[in-house]
């Protein structure tokens, strides 16, 4: 394949230094690695700005920068949901309900919490799901990456991807989470810096919003006008699956269970750090939308064969936008955001499928007397491991026509059920160990058999029938644990003290300023949700 055009040398020394900088920090950390909490959870002792920012960083990934923009081409301002109502409420959850449980209880990672809770064959099977969907999506950061500086630069997809994978297998390998979140707070900085400007010159060079506008199919600038009815969006589906496959089991399944994003509030230095921490993260999420879906309408604006020519996916949406407005020297700067960005989520990944194998399966299964030092061995390997088998995964990656679609199909497999389980096990203290075990069996089987089982054409597009499978699986999810609930015998109460919530000690902050309270800030976050759902209806 062609480059677009070529970087000069000036594009090189701004990535060259990038990559001297990251593996730098992971040599400077290595000396504050001396314990298991210190490589897994940077020793509960980061401020929550820095965990905020490395909590979105974090998901600022692939996914993100290459999937969101492709979308935005595709779909228009209807993409936003995944942000405003895919992300933004179960992030207050989170911060408000669940950290209590995840903190206090200093569980190391969400299996650890569900063995608490229910039991040790619970905790297993959503180590092992966890375990292979992580390795699963860290690949989609190596391709997106690979794909971007092979259509960019004209480095091959090989190259692209060994150099990325060897970079963050050392600095994530020598100073571990600490590594992770300090890279995470550099690269969100970073990936800001190297992609506004694309908005800001695109929108000037449309005439503004409404000229914009004027370019693009109708209802293309609307959230939830055209929702009543499927038929009359291109999104195929209408707000009820939005709202509840998407708002409420997608988004709650990934921000409130998966370990990627919560390992990052458990560095936090307290609880109440712990809960600040996704909803400082949510102030910033709102805005995300400015740095990837306006730039997919721009890209659609000012280049309408895309999506519909074969040397024109989606996908090439932001690329094609970087070769348009960037000179050379500004394209390094952007190539190192973008090369930020899927680090960041590949590292994330990594740094979790470290911490489930090296806690919730090597020590759980394999060896459970070793010494601290060991368990940090065996997480060093663990990481390299991890990146080769995302190496492995880049190229399976390869083979699917969508990233986005790729992610929601294994998001709906593993974290709608696991939602389920963790709703009624924190709400429902009569929830049976069995009943969370055979629960969360049943979601995850029928996900899977529902989409190899129902026709494709079923649905109108890969979103709606990936809303609609998670609607079903954490609804199956539930439905199984209840009735299994009724007929199994209980935990006693005085062992689910601090796990259920009718069982906690709610943290009280009266003392302190409303700046400073997660409830007051969360119900800011709120407000501006509302808002901004209103302004763009």
């Amino acid at each position: 394949m062609h480059a677009l055009f070529h970087a000069n040398a000036v594009d090189y020394i701004i990535i060259a230094l990038y990559f001297v900088f990251v593996i730098g920090v992971g040599f400077v950390l290595r000396s504050r690695v001396r314990t298991g909490e210190d490589f897994f959870l940077s020793g509960r002792s980061i401020p929550a700005w820095i965990t905020g920012l490395a909590f979105l960083s974090a998901n600022l990934g692939a996914l993100e920068i290459m999937g969101m923009t492709a979308s935005g081409a595709e779909y228009g301002m209807l993409t936003t949901h995944f942000y405003w109502i895919g992300a933004i409420p179960a992030m207050l959850f989170l911060g408000i309900y669940m950290m209590p449980f995840y903190y206090v209880s200093k569980v190391r990672s969400v299996p650890e919490y569900l063995k608490l809770r229910y039991n040790e064959a619970t905790r297993a099977v959503n180590a092992i799901a966890f375990a292979v969907m992580t390795v699963l999506t860290s690949g989609i950061s190596l391709y997106s990456m690979a794909l971007i500086f092979q259509i960019l630069i004209g480095w091959s997809f090989t190259t692209s991807i060994l150099i990325s994978a060897v970079v963050v297998l050392v600095y994530v390998g020598l100073g571990g989470l600490t590594s992770s979140i300090f890279n995470e707070v550099v690269q969100f900085f970073l990936i800001w810096a190297g992609l506004l400007p694309i908005p800001l010159i695109g929108m000037h060079s449309l005439g503004g919003w409404n000229g914009m506008m004027a370019r693009l199919p109708q209802g293309f600038g609307h959230l939830w006008q055209n929702l009543g009815n499927p038929s009359h969006n291109p999104m195929g589906i209408g707000w009820l699956g939005v709202v509840l496959g998407l708002g409420f089991v997608l988004s709650f399944g990934y921000w409130t269970t998966d370990f990627l994003v919560v390992q990052r509030t458990l560095a936090a230095k307290d609880l109440r750090a712990a809960q600040n921490t996704p909803i400082y993260a949510a102030f910033f999420k709102m805005i995300v939308p400015i740095l990837v879906i306006i730039p997919g309408l721009i890209a659609l604006a000012i280049f309408p064969k895309i999506g519909h020519s074969p040397n024109m996916s989606y996908n090439l949406a932001l690329p094609l936008l970087i070769a348009k407005y960037y000179p050379p020297g500004m394209l390094g700067l952007g190539l190192t955001a973008m090369l930020a960005s899927f680090m960041s989520g590949m590292a994330g990944n990594v740094t979790a499928f470290t911490t489930v194998w090296t806690y919730d399966i090597y020590q759980a299964y394999i060896r459970k007397d070793a010494s601290d030092k060991h368990y940090v061995n065996m997480g060093r390997w663990a990481v390299v491991v991890g990146v080769i088998i995302s190496i492995g995964t880049a190229y399976f990656a390869a083979g699917f026509p969508s990233v986005m679609d790729y992610m929601q199909t294994l998001f709906s497999f593993f974290n709608a059920p696991l939602f389920g389980t963790f709703l009624l096990g924190m709400f429902w203290k009569r929830t049976t160990p069995w009943g969370g075990f055979w629960g969360l069996i049943c979601g995850i089987a029928s996900a899977f058999l529902m989409y190899f089982l129902l026709p494709a054409n079923m649905f109108t597009s890969p979103d709606a029938g990936n809303f609609w499978r998670a609607w079903w699986a954490w609804f199956i999810t539930v439905a199984v644990t209840v009735l299994v609930s009724l007929f199994t015998k209980r935990r006693p109460l005085e062992e689910l003290q601090g796990l259920v919530y009718g069982l906690s000690k709610r943290p009280d902050y009266s003392g302190y300023p409303w700046y400073k309270r997660p409830g007051y800030l969360a119900g800011i976050v709120f407000v501006i949700l509302v808002g901004l759902n209103i302004a763009f209806w």
